[in-house]
């Protein structure tokens, strides 16, 4: 009887110790309600109401800030509206720069990073990325006069030709790598840097090529060249904090329907004139 008695009261203590909280005295992850997965931007998004998007405001046609009123427009923040209306939320846009998006989105700063960004091995190992948007690649853009004298980059890597690149980016990581002649100007504003080649204060620019389109269109004394026929590939995509899987399913998802659907299209061209 005694060891019956025992036995029992052995068994009551480890049904208690094994249903008590742990001591450590942290705190436990936040988990998914439904799953016990910690949480995911897929459900704090509705919850919020709100998605915050990282975003530089200098990269027409698919992101550029309006000095003036401070409002944002482009491709990618017409996506950007269209993602949160199907969250149940509304954007809030991050400023952040081509230098620092990467670590804004990392740090939390945002639930996504959106505005013509390309896809990179070193960027892919801090962040996720969704499904791409478009193909792109690194191609010049010059005064018209001379676009016949920088198709290649041989021609453009000379003593006495200026090349101007905004900091921090794809652009930058470009031109330092194929620039040993030439003199290479970084140019900090990204949204008036064209007007440097306008002005002669610099002979070439090399970014991507749906951004020469652009710009060409919006000053004629500009011409892309070969702008079918770039220097590199890439793809543009919407980065995302790593790990967040839900998340990030649900923005494939939605930029395969967007992609395919005529969504995307029509807002690229309502941008491109094409």
């Amino acid at each position: 009887m005694k060891r019956a008695v025992t036995l029992s009261a052995l068994a009551c203590l480890l049904a208690v110790t094994a249903t008590a909280p742990a001591a450590s005295g942290a705190p436990a992850p936040s988990r998914h309600p439904a799953h016990g997965r910690q949480a995911s931007a897929l459900d704090s998004v509705p919850r919020r109401g709100v998605l915050r998007v990282c975003t530089t405001g200098d990269y027409r046609p698919f992101s550029y800030r309006d000095p003036g009123t401070g409002d944002y427009r482009g491709v990618d923040i017409d996506m950007a509206r269209d993602l949160a209306r199907s969250l149940d939320a509304t954007p809030r846009y991050v400023p952040t720069t081509w230098a620092g998006l990467i670590g804004d989105l990392s740090a939390g700063r945002c639930d996504i990073a959106m505005g013509g960004v390309s896809i990179t091995l070193a960027r892919a190992r801090a962040v996720a990325f969704s499904e791409p948007t478009r193909t792109d690649g690194k191609t010049p853009i010059v005064r018209c006069a001379d676009k016949d004298t920088y198709g290649t980059l041989e021609q453009i890597d000379r003593p006495g030709t200026t090349v101007i690149v905004n900091p921090g980016g794809t652009n930058e990581q470009f031109a330092r790598a194929h620039i040993k002649h030439a003199t290479l100007k970084v140019h900090p504003d990204n949204t008036t840097i064209f007007d440097e080649i306008i002005a002669g204060r610099a002979d070439v620019m090399m970014t991507d090529a749906s951004e020469t389109r652009y710009q060409a269109k919006l000053h004629p004394e500009l011409c892309s060249v070969h702008p079918d026929k770039p220097f590199t590939f890439s793809e543009k995509a919407y980065a995302l904090p790593r790990g967040d899987h839900d998340f990030t399913a649900y923005v494939n998802q939605w930029v395969h329907l967007a992609t395919h659907d005529g969504t995307y299209r029509t807002y690229e061209n309502a941008w491109m004139g094409e």
